[in-house]
């Protein structure tokens, strides 16, 4: 795949008769933060319940028979996209475990920057591992530590944990969401009612009709009982730093941060774009659907239509049989075909969000010239990605990024269009309302673009790294 993938998304409600069918409602909004698995645990005042599923929510838990086997008022659920374990059913989401002071599951979007760390060391001492999540570290950590109460236990295995990472908890009488020190996966707190709701976006409360109170703050705990909402700040507070492509791709665009949607600040990306690097053409074209807000967005800012040059099929499923390798070969035109007629004999703009290997926009540039397009000036609303994550989010090696083999020029070669521009990461920060990056201290994790990580991959060459599938950190917070 030529982009980027979060990892995960996940969900929590407490208190509702209707817990689980909500819970599949709110997986089903945030579908698009993972499509590989996806579970869902319950509790019903005395046992929790579980049922956890390969591919979609849509697949999985819309049957009656499906939700009937969840009994209770409280759950959480878990979209699955494995950045950090193999695709396995033993891999999905939420976890569960029997402590001492009573039953446990988490569900987990992000990834441990030192699991890997903390797995070998576990095992040495005699830990037994039965999948390869990073998320059952996390378990494996309450479980050893020698507090008294649940809480102070997941407090405890908080401080050894690095990493990017949202956590929602399914206690016996509570419901517990989780943020990592920087804040930089997301985590959001609604209300249907009485009930509280944890989501990874607010698109999760719309469709169940919950109302956005806020945000859950960097390196917050807040803990969900009959009593209310507690929050506990047991880190030292350091400046937050949101991973920048939850605003340029991951968060879907009705979803809502800051009071702003994410399709306004990718219309911004695309106005800021045009301001910076616009050619005169005939047609503005987006790469459906990831470069329509931008599109949208660089059009209001020259005055000029956007058209539809390129059109998508939503129907092309995951498992789509490609049985040899000249099926293969046909690659981006089983989602996208080009409207002929439209591009014709023109000069196009064409734009989207981010270029990753570059594949894809070698092959649609490949199509726009065989249906007669003149010139095709390719537009990416966000900076050249030249670095890899290590925080939750799918990159490729950073020998497979585009930009970080080549200059702009080979770039623009390689992919075979009239010219290539980026937009700049002083216009990515303008259009988000800095007047300009903090060089000592970003506002953001946007280490992919300028290779400054909040918490040093200085592991991530483990020789087991690639092989464990665990990302591998280690660093401190300070």
């Amino acid at each position: 795949m030529d982009r980027l993938k979060e990892k995960c998304g996940v969900f929590g409600i407490f208190d509702n008769k209707d817990a689980a069918a909500l819970t599949a409602l709110g997986l089903h909004a945030l579908q698009h933060r993972g499509q590989e698995g996806c579970g869902i645990v319950t509790f019903d005042g005395k046992n929790f319940y579980a049922e956890r599923r390969l591919g979609l929510v849509g697949d999985n838990f819309t049957k009656g028979k499906v939700l009937e086997k969840l009994p209770g008022a409280c759950a959480i659920g878990h979209n699955r996209y494995s950045t950090a374990g193999n695709n396995l059913i033993k891999n999905v989401q939420p976890f569960f475990a029997d402590l001492h002071t009573g039953g446990i599951s988490i569900a987990h979007n992000g990834n441990l920057s030192n699991a890997l760390h903390l797995r070998k060391e576990m095992v040495k001492n005699g830990s037994i591992f039965q999948t390869t999540s990073d998320t059952e570290t996390i378990v494996q950590l309450i479980a050893k530590s020698k507090r008294s109460k649940t809480i102070d236990k997941i407090i405890d295995a908080l401080f050894k944990i690095q990493g990017g990472y949202a956590l929602t908890i399914l206690l016996n009488k509570k419901l517990i969401g989780i943020r990592d020190p920087f804040g930089i996966r997301p985590l959001v707190i609604g209300k249907l009612n009485k009930s509280y709701v944890l989501a990874s976006e607010t698109c999760a409360f719309d469709i169940i009709g919950a109302k956005f109170i806020r945000e859950v703050e960097n390196g917050e705990i807040v803990i969900i009982t009959e009593k209310g909402l507690e929050s506990l700040k047991p880190f030292p507070k350091i400046k937050e730093r949101p991973c920048i492509f939850e605003y340029i791709y991951f968060s879907r665009p009705d979803s809502v941060i800051k009071s702003t949607s994410f399709y306004e600040y990718r219309k911004r990306f695309g106005a800021e774009l045009a301001k910076e690097n616009h050619v005169d053409s005939d047609l503005i074209i987006p790469v459906p659907d990831s470069g329509v807000p931008s599109a949208i967005g660089y059009s209001e800012e020259i005055k000029k239509n956007v058209e539809l040059g390129i059109i998508r099929n939503h129907y092309v499923g995951r498992t789509f049989i490609e049985p040899t390798q000249q099926i293969r070969s046909l690659g981006v035109k089983l989602k996208h075909n080009v409207n002929k007629s439209l591009v014709k004999n023109k000069s196009l703009i064409l734009i989207d969000d981010s270029l990753v290997r570059g594949t894809t926009s070698v092959k649609i540039t490949k199509m726009l010239y065989e249906a007669g397009a003149k010139e095709v000036h390719l537009r990416i609303a966000s900076p050249p990605i030249k670095y890899p994550d290590y925080y939750g989010v799918d990159t490729p090696n950073k020998n497979e990024l585009l930009a970080s083999k080549f200059d702009l020029e080979s770039m623009r070669k390689f992919i075979n269009v009239t010219t290539l521009q980026f937009l700049s990461i002083e216009g990515l920060y303008a259009s988000m309302g800095y007047e300009k990056r903090n060089p000592s201290y970003p506002q953001f994790t946007d280490h992919c673009f300028t290779g400054e990580y909040p918490i040093k991959p200085i592991d991530a060459n483990d020789k087991n790294y690639e092989d464990e599938e665990i990302s591998l950190m280690s660093s401190k917070f300070n």
